[in-house]
């Protein structure tokens, strides 16, 4: 059996594989947040613009934003068996990570057949990528582990700094040059994290291999085939009443990427005069430099422990660095020299992922003081204080759209859209970790991909619900205000988020001492 390096080796605590697959998945989401902070833009912009998009309306836009999002949640839960049963993790990865790679390159070219083959291919990759990377974390780690919740922080926080820069840099690109260029370079750094990972496999040893064929004894086939008993049956039933919720959330939480990308483009004020130019270009140059930084100081520790072993890895992701250094160079330089700067509409779709990196740190602290506390909430009340913070982040955005829309010129103010993602995020942290820890914990061995599968179909019709809805945000400003758009948006989610609190009581008997 060879032994393996991502384990053996470790670097900042934690085994190597570990920041391997930390780079792996963060080019992904790059692309993934890159390319979905552009989609609905180019749907709706006008063909003859200086921009050219596909022209449609913003309720088709909507409508296709929801199909989208809701496969790439379904296909997942097939891609998790097919690695379970046929490929392994490792080879289920890397069918991915091609099927996206071509998705994104499909996407920069303009013939219509092209569009529909690269979403397409992206929703099947990532049914691929998405639930197999994050299992090959778990096992670098022994059962039991203290270090494993630490180690899938670090991985997650992997995924918000490739969320946060994707918006930025292929939204910038997409938006200044042209949205093909934007589409191309999602590819591109897809491609990067594809190779990285291909020549960095070996350090993986047997961790995420084809499944061999092993005989069950007597006592485990039995143990599997035993009927659920009434606690286990207690316990599902509320896995099912908080994915039944999370539907609510995310029909609310999605519009990110639809109406409020709409709001921003068309009836949000982004210019910048004044003082205000060059507060937000060295505001925005720190915030973009932090992440390079960050991953300049994860290389050097990484190439230190492996760089021998794996140059070839170890070039790539120096490559990945260096381009990116070069874009972020490129995009602060040519901020800075703009006679008419604007921000991006791209770039607030980005502060999700920025709010998710500084205050995900806050939110485990408190969780850990609330813990050893006799006001420590339980998951459901968790859940209801997320749904409740997600209704009231769209508040801002009903004063902020008081006096805009039909016949009036009038723009709001940025502020307003910061304020909803913030308060979105805080709601998102209250609630997302929570329910897949609660599903890990009160789900039975033997069904746990059964009821993570239901988790996230759950997840995927909330973001069907959420394109749908998104269609009618214009229409509901003709006929009434767009504040009435929003307020729509600010009690479904709270209405929701009482009502589970009150099911909290009854639901903490069915858990079973599990809190």
């Amino acid at each position: 059996m060879k032994k393996s390096i991502a384990i053996e080796k470790e670097i900042f605590g934690h085994p190597v594989g570990l920041f391997m697959l930390f780079f792996t998945e963060m080019w992904e989401r790059f692309s993934y947040y890159g390319m979905r902070a552009l989609l609905v833009l180019y749907l709706i912009s006008e063909i003859s613009s200086d921009n050219p998009g596909l022209g449609w309306a913003d309720d088709e836009a909507g409508s296709l934003y929801g199909w989208y999002t809701m496969l790439v949640y379904i296909t997942p839960i097939i891609g998790g068996i097919l690695a379970d049963k046929i490929f392994g993790f490792r080879k289920a990865i890397i069918i991915g990570g091609i099927l996206m790679t071509l998705g994104h390159l499909s996407l920069a070219f303009h013939p219509m057949p092209a569009f529909y083959l690269g979403l397409a291919l992206l929703i099947v990759g990532n049914g691929f990528f998405k639930p197999n990377i994050s299992s090959i974390v778990g096992q670098l780690y022994p059962d039991g582990s203290d270090k494993k919740d630490g180690g899938y922080t670090i991985f997650y926080q992997g995924i918000n700094v490739g969320a946060f820069l994707g918006s930025i840099l292929c939204g910038y690109l997409g938006e200044t040059y042209g949205w093909h260029y934007g589409f191309g370079l999602a590819g591109v750094f897809m491609l990067i994290g594809l190779i990285q990972f291909k020549l960095s496999e070996e350090m993986f040893g047997e961790i995420g291999l084809a499944p061999t064929k092993i005989e069950k004894t007597e006592e485990e086939q039995e143990k599997e085939n035993a009927p659920l008993t009434k606690v286990e049956k207690d316990r599902l039933k509320v896995v099912g009443v908080l994915a039944f919720f999370s539907i609510f959330f995310w029909a609310a939480f999605e519009q990110a990427g639809t109406s409020m990308t709409i709001f921003a483009n068309d009836f949000t004020d982004r210019t910048l005069t004044g003082s205000a130019v060059l507060t937000f270009n060295i505001i925005a140059s720190i915030l973009s430099a932090i992440p390079v930084l960050i991953l300049i100081w994860l290389f050097i520790g990484m190439n230190k422990a492996i760089g021998k072993h794996y140059p070839a890895a170890m070039s790539f992701m120096a490559l990945s660095v260096v381009l990116l250094m070069a874009l972020i160079g490129y995009m602060i330089y040519t901020r800075l020299v703009d006679q008419d700067p604007e921000v991006p509409t791209t770039w607030f779709q980005g502060l999700n992922a920025f709010f998710i990196f500084t205050l995900a740190p806050l939110f485990s602290f408190i969780w850990l003081k609330l813990a050893n506390s006799r006001f420590n909430p339980n998951g459901p009340q968790k859940f209801a204080i997320g749904l409740v913070l997600l209704g009231i982040g769209f508040i801002p955005l009903v004063i902020g759209a008081a006096n805009v829309g039909g016949t009036s010129m009038q723009k709001a103010s940025m502020l307003f859209l910061v304020l909803a993602y913030l308060l979105h995020t805080m709601g998102e942290l209250s609630l997302s970790p929570v329910g897949l820890s609660y599903v890990n914990k009160l789900s039975p061995k033997k069904l746990l991909g059964v009821m993570f599968g239901i988790w996230f179909f759950a997840s995927a019709m909330g973001n069907m619900a959420a394109g749908q809805f998104s269609g009618y945000m214009k229409t509901i400003a003709e006929t009434s205000t767009m504040s009435d758009f929003f307020t729509i948006l600010v009690f479904i989610p709270i209405i929701g988020g009482v009502i589970l609190f009150a099911l909290s009581f009854p639901l903490k008997k069915l858990m079973h001492g599990i809190n």
